[in-house]
């Protein structure tokens, strides 16, 4: 999460000091948690919740928080970032190679992560309520989405953004080292607000959820490692919301089916058109990915075809949100620089004329 461009590589292991740090010991410590989380429960059986308002309400909130429910939340989670960040800030400066075993300073940054959720879990036992009563809904799922989106950016010069292919926009390339360099910083806001927003809950939803910002704590953890980099780890944590996004549409709409069906065919929509053509598969297995989309929508939708124009919404807002966060950050960061330099290049060739 610090910085994802592997410019020196070591092996990590024997001869190098470090031992070998499989992911697998990630995840299932991820698991682990998630059993705490459920030995621990219930965490809201003694709470009478307001009733639903609509979509732009959170459900799960206290009827009458308190100053403790809002303070502990609020101290949890900006210690939680203000501690991220000061990681990634150090991991930076010092010019750390990738390898197959841990840096010091990711085994500083798992323990804060294991700490800060431990801390979240006793919190939400204690007072329950998290970031939610104070903030919009949408604050937490629009982190998330930009996120995804700033990934696509990341990734163009690798797997293209259509078919495999790249987009002919000519800054999209330096706006991509732009965001390999610095993206540690937003991911980890994402994902820990993200985190504090919700109260630990069991429901499934909550549960996927829960599940999937532990791999993304997890993630971001391990910069400067060779797992950081690895394709199909971080093919699986794009797609991983998919699960999540049916799950809750599921639980919470009020036509559910149809909810979950466009979420999955939307999010498979990009899975197809972008997101597998970073990774080894085959030509005929893409060609199956794309005819099971084809049968499934077909299925599905061959008698409500008026419904299946919402496929589209997801992956059109995700690419136009690809194309406007390109041009915001080459208009912000990297316009100005340009001209910065032609500034001072014509400054010094009048000095050489004067």
């Amino acid at each position: 999460m610090a910085n994802s461009q592997p410019t020196t590589l070591e092996s990590g292991g024997k001869g190098s000091g470090q031992a070998i740090f499989p992911l697998w010991w990630g995840i299932a410590a991820c698991l682990a948690i998630m059993g705490v989380i459920l030995l621990l429960a219930p965490y809201s059986i003694h709470i009478n919740f307001v009733e639903d308002k609509g979509s732009s309400w959170y459900f799960w909130q206290l009827p009458d928080p308190t100053f403790w429910t809002h303070f502990t939340a609020w101290a949890g989670y900006a210690f939680h970032q203000v501690t991220i960040w000061g990681i990634i800030y150090a991991a930076q400066r010092q010019n750390l190679k990738y390898t197959k075993g841990l840096h010091p300073i990711n085994a500083i940054a798992l323990g804060t992560n294991l700490f800060f959720v431990a801390l979240h879990i006793l919190q939400t036992k204690i007072w329950y309520d998290g970031l939610a009563p104070d903030v919009p809904l949408a604050s937490s799922m629009g982190s998330v989405i930009l996120m995804l989106v700033m990934i696509m950016i990341m990734e163009h010069q690798r797997r293209g953004l259509l078919l495999g292919q790249p987009v002919p926009i000519p800054f999209i390339k330096d706006v991509g080292r732009v965001l390999r360099e610095y993206h540690g910083y937003y991911f980890a806001w994402a994902i820990i607000y993200t985190f504090w927003f919700h109260p630990i809950e069991t429901t499934l939803g909550h549960l996927v959820g829960t599940l999937y910002v532990l791999l993304l704590l997890l993630q971001g953890s391990l910069f400067y490692t060779r797992n950081h980099l690895n394709r199909w780890w971080t093919l699986a944590l794009e797609t991983i919301v998919v699960i999540h996004a049916v799950l809750v549409a599921l639980m919470t709409a009020d036509q559910g089916i149809e909810q979950a069906a466009k979420f999955l065919f939307a999010f498979a929509a990009i899975f197809i058109i972008t997101q597998m053509h970073g990774v080894s598969f085959k030509l005929w297995q893409r060609y199956t990915f794309l005819l099971l989309w084809i049968a499934g929508v077909l299925w599905f939708y061959h008698d409500r075809w008026e419904l299946a124009i919402r496929i589209l919404k997801a992956p059109m807002m995700e690419y136009t949100l690809v194309l406007l966060l390109t041009a915001l950050i080459w208009l912000v960061f990297l316009f100005p620089q340009r001209l910065l330099r032609r500034y001072q290049k014509i400054t010094e060739e009048n000095e050489d004329i004067g």
